[in-house]
């Protein structure tokens, strides 16, 4: 997807998220409130991602705990680098279906304890692919644009390395589930526009990090409705252009769902407010905001649910373990919040949390106490439902210039897709073998079509 059409679909959903609050009428929502309180929560599902932005450093992510393997990490990186972390920076796991030991990063002490309670999977790397690739075939078979941050954004978004997406796994998940939630949206970024949340016969919710969801100074029924009417037909011209059609979808979807979706956002009496107390970061008031729609799941009438919250800032090319350490202090409290939520909630085994993210980092530091962008990554998989405690996938072989790296500076060649990550959940969340081969096109060339991670 261009630069120019990501940044005005982001602006087009910031406009309509965030710039509003609420004093429009209530609106029918084509019947939505009246089906709510009739519909079952039992078959509830939802999927939260998670998208750090900048490529995170997996290498302390996870990183491996027996002597032999912390020998390897050390040479390559040493305190004196200003990367590599230090045994009392590290937390130790024992993954159940691997014999050796590993750590992760100190600043995941809050979810850290959910490893061993089997409620937290580690998988291992993980990266945008065509098709199977070696250290022997990897320049014919490297993705496009392999170390670009806004094309690996997209392939990690879209699944799809080899050619330009206009939807991502996210959206066209939702296309086929959409008949569950009758009107209300199945993806709600609280992040701004993305390839991973568009469809292609569905359109995303997009709320605002905190407060409400509404039209400021506009009452439909009132005097102003004629400005309301005015603005829907400015967004009703020239629809043939892309870019207009975008804008006023989520202009029309945002009017007509405020109704509902205000005053769940607005509320300060939610139940699981409290679990949140003292956490000011962007991310923490994101899982908020998921939290509370998931909590008026009886209200909305959703049965199936994508979440899309973010988190900015691992571009570390400099200054490396002090971004580490502040941006996984912010994320680490707040998973654990909203994992808490989630069973306070009774939801625990219906919602999962997993992470996305650019590219990993060079395993060879970089001048200024950075690392460079790489390719292969470990990401974090967290929920009720997931068979927690082990770690998925391949680790690769810490060794420069060795059998997992695509060139001399430690960029890890995935050994597992994202088509493989990506259909593992979204078999879990209810799609059979035709509906994940629409979805991830290229899933049958990898194996197995499902990590198993999900029960």
């Amino acid at each position: 997807m261009k630069a120019k059409r990501r940044d005005f679909l982001h602006r087009a959903a910031a406009l309509t998220a965030g710039g509003f609050a609420s004093r429009l009428a209530p609106l029918s929502l084509l019947g939505l409130a009246a089906r709510a309180n009739a519909q079952a929560s039992t078959d509830y599902k939802a999927l939260v991602c998670v998208f750090l932005y900048g490529g995170v450093d997996g290498n302390n992510l996870l990183l491996p705990l027996d002597t032999p393997g912390y020998a390897s990490y050390t040479a390559v990186r040493p305190a004196a680098s200003g990367v590599g972390l230090a045994s009392s920076d590290i937390l130790p796991i024992q993954p159940a279906n691997v014999s050796s030991p590993y750590g992760l990063h100190a600043k995941l002490r809050d979810i850290h304890p959910l490893f061993a309670q089997g409620k937290l999977a580690l998988l291992a790397n993980v990266g945008t692919l065509n098709e199977p690739t070696t250290k022997q075939n990897f320049l014919a078979k490297r993705p496009d644009s392999l170390f670009s941050h806004s094309d690996q954004q997209n392939q990690w978004q879209s699944s799809v390395s080899s050619a330009q997406s206009q939807t991502g796994w996210g959206g066209r998940i939702a296309d086929r589930v959409a008949a569950q939630n009758g009107a209300f949206p199945v993806v709600t970024s609280i992040a701004g526009s993305s390839l991973f949340i568009a469809g292609d016969t569905t359109a995303p919710l997009a709320v605002p990090t905190s407060g409400g969801f509404g039209l400021v100074g506009i009452d439909a029924n009132g005097p102003t409705g004629a400005l309301l009417t005015a603005i829907q037909s400015l967004h009703a011209v020239d629809r043939g252009n892309a870019y207009v059609k975008a804008a006023g979808d989520v202009f029309t979807q945002a009017v007509s769902l405020s109704g509902v979706v205000d005053p769940i956002l607005s509320s300060g009496s939610s139940s699981i407010q409290s679990l949140f107390a003292g956490q000011s970061s962007s991310i923490a008031q994101q899982f908020l905001q998921v939290a509370k729609l998931i909590e008026a799941r009886g209200r909305t009438g959703a049965r199936r649910q994508i979440f899309f919250v973010a988190l900015n800032g691992f571009d570390t090319h400099s200054n490396q373990l002090v971004v580490m350490n502040n941006l996984l202090g912010q994320l680490s409290p707040a998973l654990r919040s909203f994992y808490d939520a989630t069973v306070q909630l009774g939801v625990a085994n219906q919602v999962t949390t997993f992470t996305l993210s650019d590219f990993g980092r060079t395993f060879r530091p970089a001048s200024g106490a950075g690392t460079d962008h790489a390719w292969g990554n470990h990401h974090l998989i967290l929920g009720g439902a997931v068979r927690g405690g082990q770690m998925y996938g391949r680790y690769p072989t810490l060794a420069l210039a060795g059998p997992d790296d695509a060139d001399t500076a430690g960029r890890w060649i995935p050994s597992t897709s994202v088509e493989q990550y990506g259909a593992t959940l979204a078999r879990w969340f209810g799609l059979d073998d035709a509906a994940l081969a629409a979805v991830f096109p290229n899933l049958a060339r990898f194996a197995p079509a499902s990590l198993g991670f999900l029960g």
